[in-house]
């Protein structure tokens, strides 16, 4: 082999370990998160587009089910050693893990960073606990109010029909039922739980006070409002029984056209878009005794576990992911908040603005909305109300009786966990 080659060889070699090298220097985060079919689309794209402008650092993404299944994995992954490095985690749950020291206080990576200053006030706030910095909002949603068109003109209803108080609705569902239940068409879908909440803030009340941690799930106003809720399944009969007791199948009820009208995130927007198209009619959430509606969603956090390069490939992933070109992308596909105030004025999200109706309909219920208690005991109060709410609804016991006992309870489980 003539030397030449030989230099050829080597340098080809040596080419060949040097990009082995940098792949295997890429460094990984493994991240949970919750969303799939429209919404996990729209993250893989994210994604994709980070590690693009990133190729030294990997995300590799995980579907762990909904925010419920995902607390529950999180807690069986930690002792075992199996958790992620990053973790989308729903902003009344995130304290359980915060206030245990098991998320990174994010405050040094949020302080250094110019994204910061380009964040909502309500995105800002609502990683917060004591002071302390443990997630960034990644989706964030109000409740809205959904009803097919189709559905309520064939009950002889307008589209343009108001629905702001509890009697307004109720009344709209109980015509849909009359003139379409016999075709298996139920007038409303039974609350889902941030619905519920929903309600209960349009009803002048809350679940828990966010600011002092005052509960509140035995408040007269609290009670009238899962009254109203329950009466909705048990005594007028215009939800079903199969949304209460699996809010899953109250939605895809909704989708395949057998509920006229539903209460639910603003971020199930893309996918109830593209299944129902111009049938789709987004509204405020009623207004039955004030404006007033939770801010949901999730943020991402970082395992305190991780190694510190791990931590700061995560935290350049989570800036991204808030940046106005993604998070546009993120609104314009899904319909979840925009969190970047560059965001709404990027062509992505303008052409979702004039194109896709009813999207813009949480923006315009941000001067309404507040978020809400996060402490400890919070995701314990949050696993409990189903079980609760399915006794109310389904008529076993009486609303007054049902969460004055389970106001107690939350008491003494707020005194345990120390909040």
């Amino acid at each position: 082999m003539t030397r030449k080659l030989h230099s050829l060889v080597a340098s080809s070699m040596l080419a060949l370990f040097a990009t082995i090298g940098s792949a295997e220097a890429a460094t990984t985060v493994k991240f949970w998160h919750t969303f799939s079919k429209t919404n996990g689309e729209a993250l893989n794209k994210i994604i994709a587009n980070f590690e693009a402008a990133n190729p030294d650092i990997d995300v590799e993404p995980e579907f762990v089910g909904n925010y419920n299944d995902l607390v529950a994995k999180l807690q069986a992954a930690i002792p075992a050693n199996r958790a992620p490095d990053a973790v989308i985690l729903e902003i009344t749950r995130y304290g359980l893990f915060a206030n245990n020291k098991v998320l990174t206080d994010l405050t040094p990576y949020v302080d250094a960073d110019p994204l910061k200053n380009d964040l909502y006030d309500f995105a800002r706030e609502i990683g917060v606990i004591n002071g302390k910095n443990y997630v960034v909002p990644f989706n964030s949603s109000t409740p809205v109010l959904y009803f097919n068109k189709d559905i309520l003109a064939r009950a002889g209803l307008s589209a343009d029909l108001p629905l702001k108080t509890f009697d307004e609705v109720l009344a709209a569902a109980k015509t849909i039922q009359a003139k379409l239940g016999s075709e298996g068409i139920s007038g409303i879908g039974a609350p889902g739980q941030f619905a519920r909440w929903g309600l209960v803030m349009s009803n002048d009340s809350e679940l828990i006070n966010p600011k002092t941690n005052e509960i509140l799930l035995d408040k007269p106003n609290t009670i009238e409002a899962y009254q109203w809720m329950g009466s909705l399944v048990s005594e007028h009969k215009v939800a079903s029984a199969d949304g209460v007791t699996d809010e899953d199948k109250g939605n895809a009820a909704f989708l395949a056209g057998k509920v006229g009208i539903d209460m639910d995130s603003i971020g199930s927007y893309g996918g109830r878009k593209k299944t129902l198209g111009d049938n789709l009619v987004v509204r405020p959430m009623p207004c039955n005794k004030v404006c007033s509606v939770p801010i949901g969603g999730a943020g991402i956090g970082i395992m305190a576990s991780s190694p510190k390069a791990v931590q700061d490939a995560a935290y350049k992933f989570i800036s991204y992911a808030a940046s106005p070109e993604a998070n546009a992308a993120w609104f314009a596909a899904t319909g979840y908040l925009p969190i970047n105030k560059k965001s709404a004025a990027l062509p992505v999200a303008v052409k979702a603005l004039e194109s896709q109706p009813g999207i813009d309909m949480a923006i315009n219920s941000l001067p309404y909305a507040h978020g809400r208690a996060r402490s400890t005991f919070v995701t314990w109060m949050r696993s409990n109300e189903y079980k609760v709410w399915q006794s109310i609804a389904l008529g076993q016991r009486k609303a007054d009786e049902a969460l004055k006992d389970f106001a107690e309870q939350t008491r003494k489980e707020s005194q345990r966990a120390g909040n």
